[in-house]
């Protein structure tokens, strides 16, 4: 907090009334109006008024009454009232800034002001409006600061609650985009998934009419491997249908699995509805994407067009965007930049996601990260989505005893020993 805004903080009220205590005795010693030392009447009010600021300093309104009567008592006695009609226009100020209620300030600087015209009562006209315009400094100046400060403190009251808001809805809407992100990778993975055991349950069921004249435990080995394949196949069609709820679904993210061939056709075909909207785009992809799998494939499709949708909507038309895609030792390197110097924003349509929080979501996901920032006049995002490592194969004695899906009993294996 800055020094101005320590010295009308609320909690330095005593600091403040022991400054001004110590100003009022400066000046009661270094000399008065009249250039002659205080008396000891101005000193026992003096006394009071400092006593009253520091007994009172947490209670503006009693501080102010009591300042007002001893000035009231100063006007009678003394000729000097400095020390009191100070005393008494910083209780007012004190009681501008912190009072609860706008009526109970404006009673107080009634109050003031009429104490302060009491010296004026009975006496010539030219003095009375000489008392009237000395309210202005009196009791305007106090009157006004305290206003001033009290405004000044709501208005940054009300900037923090705002800031905290905004703070709160970005920290909502960022949930809401990892939310949504992770619900559309989810789908994905279950399309992948389900295309595989589909392609499993196909081959098994052919196999199950080539192979004629097999060992009837073989034969029971493919109808189990058969019926448990297609009762997967069921719940994980069930469960996508329940994912892909059109309600929930935004723009492309009910994208459904490619095959890892037709991968180079989909990022050209992206690469194309860039160009269309007017941006420069130089592709280096390299052929051997093709042989990604099905997850990391359909996640650098997506990276694509979000990036490139990204490109559209801040670089605009004529922006240079540089898409590179490699496969270096299993790794995905994917980079796409911009030059920045378009003007006029593009329409493209979106790639499904959430800008930088779905990328870097779906990158996290399959254990990359992803680099996104300013690069010279444009941006840039990169990322490497890693090798997959292939699972152990499981040995023969591990088949022998694994035990089979419908709960009858091991399966036997190459060395099993025959059963009697």
């Amino acid at each position: 907090m800055s020094w101005v805004g320590r010295l009308f903080d609320e909690r330095d009220t005593l600091v403040r009334m022991v400054a001004l205590d110590l100003s009022g005795v400066g000046y009661l010693v270094l000399g008065t109006q009249a250039g002659r030392p205080a008396t000891a009447t101005q000193w026992i009010l003096a006394a009071a008024a400092f006593a009253v600021a520091l007994v009172f300093h947490r209670r503006p309104l009693i501080n102010l009454i009591g300042q007002a009567a001893l000035l009231a008592v100063a006007i009678w006695v003394i000729d000097d009232t400095m020390i009191n009609q100070v005393g008494a226009s910083w209780g007012l100020l004190e009681l501008t800034m912190w009072a609860r209620r706008p009526r109970t300030i404006w009673l107080a600087a009634g109050l003031l002001a009429a104490v302060d015209l009491i010296d004026s009562i009975g006496d010539p006209l030219g003095r009375f409006a000489s008392g009237v315009f000395g309210l202005g400094v009196t009791v305007g100046v106090p009157l006004l600061l305290g206003l001033l400060i009290r405004a000044t403190r709501e208005l940054g009251r009300q900037a923090e609650e705002r800031a905290a808001e905004e703070q709160r809805r970005h920290e909502s809407e960022s949930r809401a985009a990892r939310a949504d992100e992770r619900s559309a990778i989810a789908r994905e993975l279950h399309d992948v998934v389900a295309h595989h055991v589909a392609s499993m349950v196909l081959r098994v069921g052919v196999a199950r009419h080539v192979l004629a004249d097999v060992d009837p435990r073989v034969g029971e080995v493919f109808d189990d491997v058969h019926g448990t394949g297609a009762a997967a196949l069921a719940d994980l069609r069930r469960l996508v249908e329940v994912l892909r709820n059109a309600d929930g679904v935004n723009g492309d993210a009910a994208l459904t699995a490619i095959e890892p061939s037709a991968l180079p056709a989909a990022l050209g075909a992206a690469v194309d509805r860039a160009r269309q909207a007017g941006i420069t785009v130089e592709a280096d992809i390299d052929p051997a994407v093709g042989t990604l799998d099905a997850v990391r494939g359909l996640a650098v499709l997506r990276l694509t067009q979000e990036a490139l949708t990204n490109v559209a909507k801040h670089a605009g038309r004529s922006a240079l965007a540089r898409l590179s895609v490699s496969v270096v030792d299993g790794a995905v390197h994917w980079e796409v930049s911009d030059d920045g110097s378009g003007s006029v924003p593009a329409a493209v349509p979106s790639g499904g996601g959430h800008g930088i929080v779905g990328m870097r979501e779906r990158v996290e996901v399959l254990g990359g990260r992803l680099e996104a920032g300013p690069a010279g006049a444009g941006w840039r995002v990169a990322t490497v989505l890693p090798a997959v490592v292939p699972a152990p194969s499981a040995s023969p004695a591990a088949l022998a005893v694994t035990p089979a899906p419908n709960g009858r009993g091991t399966l036997p294996g190459p060395h099993a020993p025959e059963p009697a």
